[in-house]
């Protein structure tokens, strides 16, 4: 099936507009289709906004916003869609005879090959599908709001939707850097199938008398570590998506407990908001309630989502914190409790929904074990997705020793010829846990940090030693520890959203995952040193110039890039120790700035002879270089050193590498850096 390249909303409404908007933003072509030009006019209009805030918090330019503007076409009439459409996403009233009247006139106006899907929260995507004359091309979608900023995204295919059509939507929904969630059609999907009755769960607590809204919230915001809690979240989505949200589970899962409560009818029915008020107050036994009955639901209601099949409880946590934005999902909560704590809750709140609690969370005894590695195994090639998004795939204990599991048993199959390693989301890899490294210097556990490094070199060299093709697919961001990852693939694939960066110099420490080493046997010693040393942000056309990216591609043709690559095979020399594109401006720039006859002068802080005082490219490398720590900068740059010395023998340099890890670790320096990190601040370094 063809890539989506061009795609139709229908519906200038807020969500309408939010998926526009977003769609634009990562340069797909867009129609914003609705009955009738004043709606797309206010669609139009929306999307104005918030690029106008995004221009004041400059996370766009102007020129930037009126490109994006540019890729939106306003349509009048469902009957004027685009012949080339590649997929229409429909967005309209949650109605399920709305919907199917649009779908109806879709099918006449639309090609074969368009897709075609409906951003739904909670009806049968099945019934729709099933409504539909191209029901094998025809997926659900739920975007969270505001479409344009939340990162999660269900999709949910129906019974007949092909595997091709599900790729096709999957790959649409990655170039925009969501988080996908496949999930099984059941009413409510994942994340509002135990958010919604939480909703109602606390207007419930409210009716009965157990406390204020405004302590219900406190507790809540505490219990959950959020930032807002039930009664304000309402009053930000407004009480009348609520109601209609937990009256339609009730109605669908036969559940009671879920209708609205007779104090959110009134509220909607009297086109009212939840008074609040600050009296926070209550008792410890009030909060005592308060907490088992929003905690039991969600324990219970999401043992159901797992017990359905509808998705995994990584998923479920996963949904939670990137689509909630709480702090930890569901399945973590209980961990942190404590297991038998929280299936007590459960089974109080089951008991009380009238409904079984499933055996697999009822006869829990022992902490769940959660799953950060996936791995999709498809015509010889092994795709492996580092799925930790929520913290943007950042390498832990866990995460590193789940990789290494994973690339052994891929390793020893003789099915497999190719390795993909992907981040889940808008990042590929954002280095390693730095709270991680933060505690272990305080508590004097060096060992562990040793340990923990030792491990990762383990694990990227059964990327660099082993016999099937190694592809890294860096669609996105990768820091530190993440392009270390990539650097010990054989190719990495990149798009126009590809950034690459190493900041441990400006953090007190080295790249000590190899990135000291890989790089200038990659880009040679320039080159290295250029983005080593002073952490320079590399953009994709800059990084796949130093050869640090290996193909640069349209985010259409990523898959077709990855079966070419996997046919051709292994790289006849995977460490050229020079740029690949000598004639671009950073290269360039590289190859003169950091030579070798100036690396005494920019250890100075010094400007480089022959090198122009005033240059914005020469200013900003010594305003970089100061604020590394000196230590660091000094220790990056000999091992950098060490890498042409031992030219050949990667294993030499790694080892080195590993050799300086107490020296760097145990400095003053190495502690503010990783902890002003942590902190949002900026490091003071003392040489020490």
């Amino acid at each position: 099936m063809r890539p989506i390249e061009s795609v139709a909303i229908i519906g200038a409404g807020n969500m309408g507009s939010g998926i526009a908007q977003k769609s634009a933003q990562e340069r797909f072509k867009v129609q914003m289709v609705d009955r009738e030009e004043q709606w797309v006019e206010r669609g139009q209009s929306i999307i104005d906004g918030f690029l106008d805030e995004a221009i004041e918090r400059r996370i766009f330019r102007e020129a930037e916003a009126e490109e994006i503007k540019a890729r939106i076409t306003g349509v009048v009439g469902t009957e004027n869609i685009a012949n080339d459409t590649d997929l229409v996403i429909e967005a309209v009233f949650e109605d399920f005879d709305i919907k199917t009247a649009v779908f109806e006139t879709l099918d006449e106006v639309c090609e074969e090959h368009t897709i075609l899907a409906s951003n739904t929260s909670s009806l049968s995507v099945n019934a729709l599908a099933e409504a539909t004359g191209r029901p094998d091309r025809f997926v659900g979608l739920h975007f969270f709001y505001h479409p344009a900023k939340n990162r999660l995204i269900e999709i949910i295919p129906a019974e007949t939707t092909t595997p091709e059509a599900l790729a096709a939507v999957e790959q649409y929904c990655k170039a925009m850097g969501k988080v996908v969630l496949i999930c099984k059609d059941r009413p409510g999907f994942v994340v509002n199938r135990f958010f919604v009755p939480w909703l109602n769960e606390a207007c419930l607590l409210l009716e009965d008398g157990v406390a204020s809204a405004a302590a219900i919230d406190a507790v809540a915001e505490k219990a959950f570590h959020i930032g807002m809690g039930p009664f304000a979240l309402m009053n930000l989505t407004g009480p009348t998506i609520a109601l209609h949200s937990t009256n339609y589970l009730a109605e669908q899962l036969d559940c009671a407990r879920y209708t609205g409560a007779s104090n959110l009818r009134e509220m909607v029915e009297a086109g009212q908001m939840w008074e609040i008020g600050e009296d926070t107050e209550c008792s410890d036994e009030a909060a005592a309630i308060i907490l088992q009955r929003l905690m039991g639901q969600v324990f219970a209601v999401s043992a159901q989502i797992v017990a359905e099949e509808i998705c995994s409880i990584e998923d479920v946590d996963r949904g939670a914190k990137v689509g909630l934005r709480w702090a930890r999902g569901p399945f973590e909560i209980a961990n942190r409790l404590g297991i038998s704590e929280a299936v007590s809750m459960a089974r109080s709140y089951s008991d009380i929904a009238g409904f079984d609690l499933p055996n697999w969370f009822a006869e829990l005894t022992e902490p769940l074990e959660f799953s950060y590695v996936d791995t999709i195994v498809e015509n010889g090639i092994a795709t492996v997705i580092i799925n930790r998004p929520e913290a943007m795939n950042a390498l832990n204990e866990t995460v590193v020793n789940q990789l290494g599991e994973a690339l052994d048993s891929l390793n020893s199959r003789d099915d497999v010829s190719t390795i993909v390693l992907e981040g889940a989301g808008k990042t590929f890899v954002a280095g390693a846990d730095v709270k991680f490294f933060v505690d272990k210097i305080r508590a004097d556990a060096f060992p562990d940090i040793y340990e923990f490094t030792a491990t990762g070199h383990e694990v990227l060299n059964k990327l660099e030693n082993s016999d099937k093709t190694t592809i890294a697919l860096t669609t996105g961001l990768a820091l530190g520890g993440g392009l270390e990852l990539a650097l010990a693939c054989d190719y990495r694939v990149g798009t126009r959203r590809t950034q690459f960066r190493f900041p441990e110099t400006s953090i007190g420490i080295y790249p000590g995952l190899g990135g000291t080493q890989r790089t200038p046997r990659i880009c040679g010693i320039e080159a290295a040193r250029f983005a080593v040393l002073a952490g320079n942000f590399l953009d994709a056309g800059s990084a796949a110039a130093l050869g640090l990216l290996t193909h640069l591609v349209d985010p259409s043709e990523v898959d077709q890039t990855v079966n070419l690559i996997s046919n051709s095979g292994k790289p006849s020399n995977k460490y050229p120790a020079r740029p690949a594109d000598e004639s671009h401006p950073a290269a360039a720039f590289a190859l003169a700035f950091y030579s070798d006859a100036n690396m005494a002068a920019l250890a100075a802080g010094e400007y480089p002879e022959g090198f122009d005082s005033e240059d914005k490219m020469v200013v900003r490398q010594l305003k970089s270089l100061s604020r590394t720590s000196p230590i660091a900068l000094s220790m990056a740059s000999s091992l950098l050193d060490d890498a042409v010395a031992t030219g050949e023998n990667l294993q030499q340099g790694l080892a080195l590498e590993l050799e300086r890890l107490h020296e760097i670790f145990a400095t003053s320096d190495a502690l503010e850096g990783l902890s002003a990190l942590i902190e949002g601040r900026r490091p003071t370094y003392t040489n020490q």
